[in-house]
């Protein structure tokens, strides 16, 4: 199975829960084949859980959805010790973070130490409970949804872990013809439970040749001058990590595989790099007052840097 065709079916499967959406469903297949974790950022009601849920229904993988507040602790999303009287041992229960396809809802009402819990599984794909370290299911993605809208009883999301998203996916209202579309299905009962159609051993032979779609010289050469630029320019207070360009690279070789292709061109790193980099770049303050974001730069990077030919 090449890359477009398990694009077009799992699209296909998840519009039967969802209406529209392709570019959230792609982006999803995206951080999924290139192994990242994906910040999806809405006002509540467009559907961020909903598709979360479907997405991972329709690749066969198991789903584990946590609901963060700000009395959550670290052992919630883990897991605990505890003391098993029948065999008199100590045995260690599982929280709900062992899952292929884990949604953090409301990321950003948990506190910090409860969002630190994360930073192992995203990075290492394994937590530590009472110093016992154990592994996670292969292959692991965290979907954490965000509501852009709310500033109080919310805590700000570390930088070293917002660094560890691979992408931040903006999730709008939908257009009328979708939002029409979506209230006649209702009204008439025709959304259905999304099925499952891939098998886990079928998604980590995709992942496999995500990894052995190829980048040239000059394609790598542009994405550092990108990369570069974030680092360089004075209206940034912090530019794109080496992570980020890592990041870059591997969702740009997933892109390029869903489309068909088994190497990457400068266009696939130009359409990644607003997905892949706006959540990790700080405007300076004085240029944030002056209503300057981090897409604003990320653009006019990308206009200024010469595509190879």
């Amino acid at each position: 199975m090449n890359g477009k065709e398990f694009l077009e079916k799992l699209k296909a499967e998840i519009h039967n829960a969802v209406v529209g959406k392709d570019d959230v469903i792609e982006l999803l297949a995206v951080a999924l084949l290139a192994q990242g974790h994906v910040i999806l950022e809405g006002v509540p009601g467009v559907a961020k859980t909903t598709i979360a849920k479907s997405f991972a229904h329709a690749i066969g993988l198991e789903f584990s959805r946590i609901q963060l507040t700000p009395d959550l602790l670290p052992a919630d999303i883990v897991g605990t010790v505890y003391y098993d009287q029948r065999t008199s041992e100590f045995k260690i229960k599982k929280g709900p973070i062992f899952a292929n396809v884990v949604v953090a809802d409301e990321i950003n009402r948990a506190q910090p130490k409860t969002q630190s819990a994360l930073l192992e599984a995203m990075q290492e794909g394994q937590v530590t409970i009472e110093g016992r370290t154990l592994p996670l299911p292969k292959p692991f993605l965290l979907i954490a949804t965000k509501n852009p809208l709310e500033h109080e009883g919310v805590y700000t999301l570390p930088a070293a872990q917002v660094d560890r998203f691979m992408m931040r996916i903006e999730m709008g209202y939908p257009d009328k013809e979708e939002e029409l579309e979506m209230l006649l299905r209702k009204d008439k009962g025709e959304f259905r439970e999304v099925k499952q159609i891939f098998t886990p051993t079928q998604i980590l032979n995709l992942m496999a040749q995500v990894r052995r779609v190829t980048t040239s010289e000059e394609v790598l050469k542009y994405l550092y001058e990108i990369i570069t630029k974030t680092r360089k320019d004075n209206r940034l207070l912090v530019g794109a990590s080496p992570r980020a360009a890592e990041h870059l690279l591997y969702a740009s070789k997933a892109l390029a595989f869903l489309r068909g292709r088994d190497y990457v061109i400068p266009d696939d790193i130009k359409e990644m790099a607003p997905y892949v980099l706006a959540h990790r770049l700080i405007v300076r303050a004085d240029y944030e007052i002056e209503g300057v974001k981090s897409e604003d730069v990320i653009r006019e990077i990308l206009d200024e840097v010469e595509v190879p030919v």
